[in-house]
Parts: structure tokens; C-alpha cells; sequence
């Protein structure tokens, strides 16, 4: 069988299998006896081949694959399934599929099930060891490294740095000197905060001899409210987060909560195992307060799907299995960095995740109930949302009224009692605080609701799921109780018996998972300082990841992340203070060739501007930035809105042009890392958006106002403000000539400096730190 990569085997165990087990083994699979048209689909073999109408599939081009046709209903004559059209969704996947080249893993399900599982060999996977220390190799690889250095080389700060440069020369490489302070300060402050210093902090930062300078700067920075602004993102990224749901979603919550709760404890370091408990069990800790109820919204603001009740019981059977599936992965990506929905129906391909383990899992998932929750006192709260209720009401009467044409005696007097009404309903504590989305432990049941029709029954006591045979919930098996991974939890797993299970699953992803959650957290850690991780799938650390080059360093920082009370701000610390964070990122033609990707770091790498900081740094330059912390969002369309781009307007949907061309993540799945992208459509929105025209506006009036009168002076002053330091004498004799030209054609001076700041604004240099 053709196997492709790691990823097509992902994307086919996770969304093609399922719908060939569910909607066409029955009649295209190995059963002689109940085979069709002599198809069949369960082998990429068979697939090519086809039946009697000739090839499924034209591997990699959909447009003429038999299959795709069919599935799209664009013919009378073929019309598969015959049950009635697949959702889009599943269209989608398939012919995605055909497109890749219709590729099948290895192994073949049966044979997966047949070997079964090798628990044992599972545990050994090195993810999933007890954590250990090397620190005394470190010792003598730190005075093996202080003895050896060159002189323009910084000496070993730490663990990281022996560990990084031990591997150096056996590799033919040496670390890069010490970055110079105007390009460091720049580089820290966008890592810590996602901002570009301010002309005055680089001068003072590159002015400050004192030994301890740099340390000082870190340590101001990381108490800095933005920096849970620029770090929250990236959370945000990994739950799914968006502002406006799914269109059917009911109540009054407001997504906004969980952003600036998620920003709000990583400016409080809260420590990393409490941010998993409260995401998952905030309601049922005895020491969160009614504000960690928005942590809730890791599962709160989950996509949903719609259920359509005039549909028979087996249908939305599937929609509510598909949605514990999106919510069981989420969490195994998430906190463990394990593919768990692979495991849905049948046995992990890769790695030890049963089939039962899967369902273990998924019933904790189906014993919750997505609603709105209190982010202050319940009682509060209640009267508030009473108060929003009734000022509804008195509203719509107060429009009928003054509406009403011709007006009827006593219409002004209710006019001006309801209007008095309306104001001391509006003067409730907390009136304007809408509740978040959250959750709360129920049970769901699919009931049937006459012909064709279909229930939703929530209860309280909690339920176990049966296993669902090749994902199909209308066909289950053995019932599963609620319990962790067989693979990690001690033996035997332990049920989970406090209603949900919610809170035991959080306490066995930081207790008996913990070694393994503590590697994933770190590594994204590493990833966000050093452009990429130890492990390079972020969310994926099972059988197939081999143990990382710097494994031990690895495990070293994550057992030191959980002795030091799994502290964000003290890792996170450690790691921009490090001589290997601090080096230069100049590469050398030598160094280059050995290691043109800079594996081993033997410089810092050069990274590019996510969205955010980019936008951020247009209004940071400019002196436009609105600094207000948390609230409801603001529309990244409307050049008019100075708010960081962490408070933009996300739809689960549909993207503003500003983020869908620049990379930003798809809010209605996990997203462990972002892919850069360079296309014409990004130069043209630099070159044309109203966007870039507002700012280079501001910015243009900033150095008018401010810079001393020679044009000299404001050149120095625009490049100070926008890359950190003065023009290079090339770029100051180049901005003269532009100056004097577009004065000669009669432009108006703030034009030119409008244009000239849009260029600088649209440079390689603003949209890249070294």
C-alpha cells in the first residue's frame, strides 16, 4: 500500500477512515456476500482498481475520480451513498483525500487489531518516561565551554547553554558572538511583549553598562499586563478561540471572557497545572472564584454543530459523536500532545490508545452541557441578567409607543415612566457584564420524538458510553467507564466517579500525565523564543516522534518547570536570559553551509512577525496605540479601531482580510503552530489596505510633530521609531533625494512623509526581528 506522509496518515485516520467505515464498508468493504458493483474501498488498491464502471479513483485529481462524482450527486446514473447525500463537510475530506493521491497508511486496520496493543512497549516511549536530570554532565560541559570560548562569545549562563553548545563542535560549529544590544532589545521586547521598543528604550538599554541591564529589562517586561496580551494568543490558538460562534448558539455569554481570563492568569503566572484545572473543572474547585468560571470556555466555546430535530434519532446521534470527537482531540492536543480522535474507530494506528481508552474519555465529553455561566456572584449575576430581561421588555413597549401615530392621551406620561424604569434597572450591579460560555456537568441523551423526529434530554446522572463500533453510534458495543489513558494513568486506571470526570481527568493530566503534559508545555515554550520546538510537531508527541536531539535538555527544563511550581514567568525567564537566545542571528557562510536551517542554533534564528505584532507595531510606531486592557472586541476592518489586535474581532467563519491573509489560524480547530506564507495578496494589502494608509498617516505626523526641523534629523527620528536605530547614510542621502523630488513635483510635505513611512512600514526589516 503507497503511504504518505506523517500528516496524510493523520488526515486519513482521522477523517477519511471514519467515513468509509461508517458509509461505505457495508456495501464496498471485504464481505464477498454484501459487496456492490464489485467496489471495493477498504485498500488504495482496490480503490484504483475500482469495479464495474472502472477506476473510484483518479489518484490526485478529483475533477476525474468516479468517487468524487458520485458523492457530489452530479450524476443521475451514480449517486453514492444511496441513503441520501454526505454532509459537506465529509464531501470536502474526501475529495481532499483524492487530491493527496488517495493515499492509505501502511498497515491495515485488521492487521493493526490483530497485533493489538503492546502496552509495555507503549510505556517505554521516551514521552511518556519519568522525567531525570543530567545536571552533572551539564557541570562539565559548562567549564569544558567556559575553557574553550572565543572571545566575542558569551560564556555559558545556565543549563541551556552547555547543552546547546556541547553539540557544536561535533557538528563543525561554534556559537555566534553576542547579538548587539540595539538588535537584542528589540528582539526581547516583540518575544515578551509583541511590541517594538520605543527609540528611548533601545538608547537606554544600549547606554546601560550596569552587568545587570539586561536582567532588569526582563524582569520589567515580563510584569508587564501586555505581556499576557502577547502570550494569551497563542492559548487562544490552541482552544479554538473566536468571538462570534456558531449562529445557533443560545443565551447571553460573550466569548471575550475566556481572552482576557487566559490573558489575565499568564500576566498573574498562574501556575500551569492550576490553568489546566481551571479550564476544564473551574466550576468544581473549591478555591477558584465565580471569575474563573470563564476558564470554562476551553470547552464552552467548542464548535458545535447544528442538530436538526426534525431528523431521525441516528442522525444526531452522529452530530453529538462527532462533537465529543472535536473535544477529545482538542484536549489530547492540547494538554498531552497525543491525536486521541484517531482512536474513535478502532485502535490507535500509531500509538497505545485503544479504541476503549477513546471512549474512557469521550464519556467524560458526554456528560457536559455547553450554557452560559456567572462570572461574578451567582446572585448577582441572576439579578443583572433579570434586569437585562426586563429592560428588553420595557424597551420594546417604549418603542410602540413613541412609534404610535396619532399619539393617545396619557402616552407621554408612560413614555417617561418607562424611561425612568429603565434607567434605575440599568443601574443593577453589573448590568452591563454578560455571563461567558461555559459549561456544566449533565448527562445528554438522543431520544426519539415521535416519526423522524428527534429529542435532546439532559440529567443529571452522569452516564458511561458504549464503544461505537467503527465510529457509528447506532451500532455500540461493550460500555466503557469513564477513566485516563490506559498508557499513562498507574495500572489500573482508576474510574472516574465525581460526576463528569472532569476534575479527575484535569488532576490525571497534571499528576499521573505529568511528565508528559510538563515536555508538550515546554516545548511550546521553546518554540515561541526559538522558532521552533525540540519536538517539531507540537501536538503530537506519540510513537512516531523520535526522541529530539536535545531530549535530555528537554526533560531537564520540564522537570525543573514542575519543581519550580510549573512557573511560566521563571522558565520563560531562564530561556530569553540564556547566551544562546542572547547570540547573534548574522549567519557565516561556513556555519550556513554545514547548517542551513540552524538545527543545532548556532545562531538565533530570524523570525518573522506574526499578524498581531505586526498590526500592533504599525499602531506602536505610530504613538496610536489604545493601551485598554480586556473587553469586548473591535473590528479589525475599522481603520479607526487603535486596540490590539488581540481584542480584534474573531468569527469562527469568516476572517477579516487582515488575518485570513496573514497566516492566522483557523478558529474552528486546534492550531499548534502557524505556517508563514509569502504571496502577491499580502504585498497588495500593503500597498492598498486603508490599514497601512491610517497608520503611515499617523506615523507621518508623529515625526512632523516631534522631529527637530531638518529633514536629516526627521529621517534619523522615522528609523529610529520604526527598526530601533538611525538611518544608515545610504538610506538617509536615498530619503533626501525622495524628499526633494516629490517636493519639485509640488507634493505637499505630509504626503511624502506619508509615503516614505508607508514604505518602511511595509519593509522585510519591520515585518522581521532578528
Amino acid at each position: 500500500m503507497a503511504a504518505g506522509s506523517s500528516e496524510d496518515d493523520e488526515f486519513f485516520e482521522k477523517r477519511i477512515r471514519p467515513i468509509l467505515a461508517q458509509r461505505c464498508w457495508e456495501c464496498h468493504g471485504a464481505d464477498d456476500g454484501k459487496r456492490r458493483g464489485s467496489l471495493r474501498l477498504d485498500s488504495r488498491e482496490s480503490v484504483l482498481q475500482g469495479g464495474e464502471t472502472g477506476p473510484a479513483v483518479v489518484a490526485g485529481d478529483p475533477a476525474s475520480s468516479l468517487l468524487v462524482e458520485a458523492i457530489k450527486f452530479e450524476s443521475s446514473q451514480i449517486e453514492m451513498p444511496p441513503s441520501g447525500k454526505l454532509p459537506e463537510r465529509e464531501i470536502a475530506d474526501l475529495i481532499e483525500w483524492v487530491r493527496r493521491g488517495a493515499l492509505f497508511p501502511q498497515a491495515s486496520t485488521a492487521a493493526s487489531q490483530k497485533r493489538g496493543i503492546d502496552w509495555d512497549a507503549g510505556r517505554r516511549h521516551w514521552a511518556f518516561q519519568p522525567l531525570t536530570s543530567r545536571q552533572a554532565d551539564y557541570d562539565a560541559w559548562a567549564r569544558a565551554m567556559a575553557a574553550g570560548r572565543g572571545e566575542s562569545v558569551e560564556a555559558p549562563r545556565g543549563q541551556i547553554d552547555v547543552h546547546i553548545r556541547a553539540a557544536l563542535p561535533g557538528k563543525g560549529l561554534a556559537p555566534s558572538p553576542a547579538a548587539p544590544r540595539a538588535q537584542l532589545v528589540r528582539r526581547l521586547k516583540f518575544d515578551l511583549l509583541g511590541l517594538p521598543p520605543t527609540p528611548e528604550e533601545a538608547a537606554e538599554f544600549v547606554a546601560d553598562a550596569a552587568p545587570d541591564a539586561y536582567e532588569r529589562l526582563v524582569d520589567r517586561w515580563l510584569a508587564s499586563p501586555r505581556h499576557g496580551e502577547r502570550h494569551g494568543r497563542y492559548w487562544l490558538d490552541l482552544a479554538r478561540y473566536c468571538d462570534i460562534p456558531e449562529s445557533w448558539r443560545e443565551g447571553e455569554a460573550r466569548a471575550y471572557h475566556y481572552r482576557d481570563w487566559v490573558i489575565s492568569a499568564i500576566n498573574a503566572d498562574l501556575p500551569y497545572d492550576d490553568f489546566i484545572r481551571r479550564q476544564l473543572a473551574a466550576d468544581l474547585l473549591p478555591e477558584a472564584q465565580p471569575a474563573d468560571n470563564a476558564a470554562l470556555g476551553f470547552l464552552g466555546l467548542s464548535p458545535s454543530y447544528w442538530k436538526e430535530l426534525k431528523l431521525e434519532p441516528g442522525v444526531i446521534k452522529q452530530i453529538v459523536a462527532d462533537e465529543w470527537e472535536e473535544r477529545v482531540e482538542a484536549i489530547g492536543a492540547t494538554f498531552l500532545g497525543l491525536t486521541l480522535a484517531c482512536a474513535r474507530c478502532h485502535d490507535h494506528k500509531f500509538d497505545p490508545v485503544s479504541t476503549q481508552d477513546y471512549y474512557a474519555l469521550a464519556g467524560v465529553l458526554a456528560n457536559i452541557r455547553q450554557q452560559d455561566v456567572a462570572v461574578v456572584d451567582a446572585a448577582v449575576s441572576a439579578a443583572a441578567a433579570t434586569a437585562r430581561k426586563r429592560v428588553k421588555e420595557l424597551e420594546a413597549e417604549l418603542g410602540k409607543l413613541r412609534g404610535r401615530k396619532p399619539a393617545e392621551p396619557g402616552d407621554d406620561a408612560r413614555i417617561a415612566a418607562l424611561s425612568t424604569e429603565i434607567q434605575q434597572l440599568k443601574a443593577t450591579p453589573h448590568f452591563e457584564l454578560p455571563p461567558a460560555f461555559g459549561i456544566a456537568d449533565a448527562s445528554l441523551h438522543v431520544l426519539p420524538d415521535g416519526p423522524n423526529r428527534t429529542k435532546l434530554e439532559y440529567r443529571p446522572e452522569p452516564l458511561d458510553l458504549a464503544v461505537q463500533i467503527r465510529g457509528n453510534p447506532n451500532k455500540t458495543g461493550t460500555l466503557i467507564p469513564r477513566r485516563f489513558l490506559t498508557v499513562l494513568a498507574p495500572e489500573p486506571a482508576a474510574r472516574f466517579v465525581q460526576g463528569s470526570g472532569r476534575r479527575e481527568l484535569a488532576e490525571s493530566i497534571v499528576g499521573a500525565a505529568g511528565p508528559l503534559t510538563a515536555r508538550v508545555a515546554v516545548n511550546r515554550l521553546w518554540w515561541r523564543h526559538f522558532g521552533r520546538g525540540f519536538v517539531t510537531t507540537p501536538s503530537n508527541f506519540g510513537l512516531q516522534t523520535a526522541r529530539p536531539a536535545h531530549g535530555d535538555l528537554l526533560d531537564e527544563l520540564a522537570r525543573r518547570y514542575i519543581a519550580t511550581g510549573w512557573s511560566t514567568k521563571a522558565l520563560r525567564r531562564e530561556l530569553v536570559g540564556s547566551a544562546t537566545y542572547r547570540q547573534s542571528s548574522h549567519p557565516t557562510a561556513a556555519h550556513q553551509e554545514i547548517d542551513p536551517d540552524n538545527d543545532w542554533l548556532w545562531r538565533m534564528p530570524i523570525r518573522r512577525l506574526d499578524v498581531e505584532a505586526w498590526r500592533d507595531a504599525m499602531l506602536a510606531v505610530a504613538d496610536d496605540l489604545d493601551g485598554r486592557l480586556g473587553g469586548p472586541p473591535a473590528d479589525l476592518t475599522d481603520t479607526a479601531n487603535r486596540r490590539r489586535t488581540v481584542y480584534g474581532l474573531v468569527k469562527r467563519r469568516e476572517l477579516a482580510d487582515i488575518l485570513r491573509l496573514n497566516d492566522f489560524p483557523d478558529p474552528v480547530a486546534h492550531s499548534p503552530t502557524r505556517e508563514p506564507t509569502t504571496t502577491p495578496l499580502q504585498q497588495l494589502f500593503t500597498l492598498n489596505n486603508p490599514l497601512l494608509r491610517k497608520r503611515s498617516e499617523a506615523l507621518a505626523d508623529r515625526i512632523l510633530r516631534q522631529a527637530p526641523s531638518t529633514d536629516v534629523e526627521r529621517l534619523d527620528m522615522l528609523y529610529a521609531v520604526a527598526f530601533s536605530r538611525p538611518a544608515e547614510s545610504m538610506e538617509r542621502e536615498a530619503g533626501l533625494r525622495y524628499l526633494a523630488a516629490m517636493k519639485q513635483r509640488g507634493l505637499a510635505e505630509s504626503e511624502s512623509w506619508t509615503r516614505l513611512a508607508q514604505s518602511l512600514l511595509a519593509s522585510n526589516e519591520f515585518l522581521f526581528v532578528d
